[in-house]
């Protein structure tokens, strides 16, 4: 398992966050006892709990937050004006301080009530349960208040990185998109192609050529571009496959099994590469064709096809699916999902709703 560096304690980022916090309530429950002048151990063990409860309980909800924001975020700032986005967000942020305060004041009552049913003192009445209550709300309420600005800081910090990646990819993108558009390899069978259809098929090589153009068309509008709609990226794709069914002559089948394709949008030319690695890579004959599929699965589009390697493999950088993997990470804050079985090769990658 990959492992970090010294800001997350050479450990996974999904464990690290844990020790961290077991860490940080380790620390702090001892200076607390000595604080309030209550050093037995039903108390400190009790404390210690508390706050680790708290924390993991904060955590998720933020990364419940986080999940819905990523989701709706972009839909509402297209749809409402700056000052109601901004009057949105603060609303939001003040609600969830609000939800943080009377989940600490809940976790806080249960460890009162338990402790005092520990050392035998009964249930803790009305009034020393608000008694308490005062004193935890102006605590938690006060730690909130000094790491508030802190965790904005951090989260700007964020975005601000995030921006820089990603106009960074996308200018790599486009740089790898031009690259692509005059990759003399694809142009000369293309060309190639197109001379022997000039001469026997005249009908095919004036459609070649329409498809050829609609392709090159296609990439110039929308390498810049973040998003497009799924049905406009299929329309490429069946372009340029079928530039490759000409000189294929049926040893290579495509098949897009896509019913509703008007409610998503992906990243632009994100499937080309993988069809392009998928015959690339695989052997396409009219007795064993290279069958290639397109589909939705969940928030993801998938492209399948079967395995048939070449006796002699081609060198691949992957850069190509690097560049993909990294741009889908940046864009989308999700992986794309790759698999390898004795048969297929599955590469999923995640869909904008």
């Amino acid at each position: 398992m990959k492992t970090r560096g010294i800001k997350d304690l050479y450990l996974p980022k999904s464990i690290s966050i844990h020790v961290k916090y077991l860490l940080i309530c380790a620390a702090f429950t001892p200076l607390w006892g000595v604080f309030i002048n209550e050093h037995s151990n039903i108390f400190l063990i009790g404390t210690f709990s508390m706050m680790l409860a708290d924390l993991e309980i904060i955590r998720l909800l933020t990364n419940k937050m986080s999940k819905f924001s990523e989701k709706h975020t972009q839909k509402f700032e297209d749809t409402h004006t700056r000052k109601e986005v901004t009057l949105t967000y603060v609303s939001v942020f003040v609600l969830f301080l609000v939800v943080v305060l009377a989940i600490c004041t809940l976790v806080f009552v249960l460890f009162l009530i338990v402790y005092h049913l520990i050392e035998g003192w009964g249930f803790p009445n009305l009034f020393r349960i608000s008694n308490e209550m005062k004193g935890v709300i102006k605590v938690t309420s006060i730690a909130l208040l000094c790491s508030t600005p802190l965790f904005l800081y951090g989260k700007w910090q964020d975005a601000m990185k995030r921006g820089y990646e990603l106009r960074e990819q996308n200018l790599i993108f486009q740089n790898e998109t031009l690259k692509n558009q005059v990759n003399p390899h694809f142009l000369f069978n293309s060309l190639n192609t197109l001379s022997s259809l000039v001469i026997s098929e005249a009908k095919d090589a004036g459609l070649f050529v329409d498809k050829l153009s609609q392709i090159y068309r296609y990439i110039l509008e929308n390498s810049s571009k973040i998003k497009v709609p799924l049905k406009d990226e299929l329309a490429f794709i069946e372009g340029y496959f079928y530039l490759h069914e000409i000189r294929s002559k049926g040893k290579i089948l495509f098949t897009v099994d896509i019913k509703d394709d008007n409610k998503y949008e992906i990243l632009p030319v994100s499937l080309q590469s993988l069809i392009e690695n998928a015959i690339k890579h695989n052997m396409a004959t009219l007795e064993k064709p290279l069958k290639i599929t397109i589909y939705i699965e969940g928030q993801n589009i998938v492209v399948r096809n079967n395995l048939q390697k070449m006796a002699t493999q081609v060198v691949s950088t992957k850069i190509g699916l690097k560049n993909l993997s990294e741009r889908v990470r940046l864009i989308t804050g999700n992986e794309i999902i790759i698999e390898e079985t004795e048969s297929d090769f599955i590469v999923k990658v995640p869909l904008f709703l």
